[in-house]
């Protein structure tokens, strides 16, 4: 069973699908052609929203495993990193591709590398927290 405050995450987390879902309908307009957009900013803007709705299961079914499992501080809190970086990796892909016919992505595509970065943060702290708890009598 999860803690109260776990399960207020969860549902804010799952409320998020709904911008996730909306974002979809934005990406399909898009690609119909009825959202003028270059190529460049076709492909962040599929990248942007895949990793979005990937990264939210990830970190619901990371969240589920680590609060279930009695995984110990600070891998149990620092495990939550994945929630982070569904937030800052498609807002790289969105936001580094904003204006008229870019050629190249702004400087806002750190915002995917800095996600990268505290998703495996969070990823490391899940699977070695799991680890601990298994190996712990």
């Amino acid at each position: 069973m999860i803690d109260s405050v776990h399960q207020i995450i969860a549902g804010v987390v799952l409320l998020t699908v709904i911008g996730v879902a909306y974002g979809g309908r934005f990406v399909f307009t898009t690609v119909a052609g009825r959202f003028p957009a270059n190529d460049l900013q076709k492909s962040f803007f599929r990248a942007g929203h895949a990793h979005a709705g990937v990264l939210v299961i990830l970190g619901l079914l990371t969240m589920l495993l680590v609060e279930t499992s009695d995984v110990p501080e600070p891998f149990a809190t620092l495990s939550l990193a994945v929630f982070v970086a569904a937030i800052l990796m498609p807002t790289g892909f969105f936001v580094s591709v904003i204006g008229k016919d870019p050629a190249r992505p702004n400087r806002a595509v750190a915002l995917l590398w800095v996600g990268a970065g505290v998703l495996v943060l969070g990823l490391l702290s899940a699977g070695i927290g799991l680890i601990v708890a298994g190996s712990t009598p």
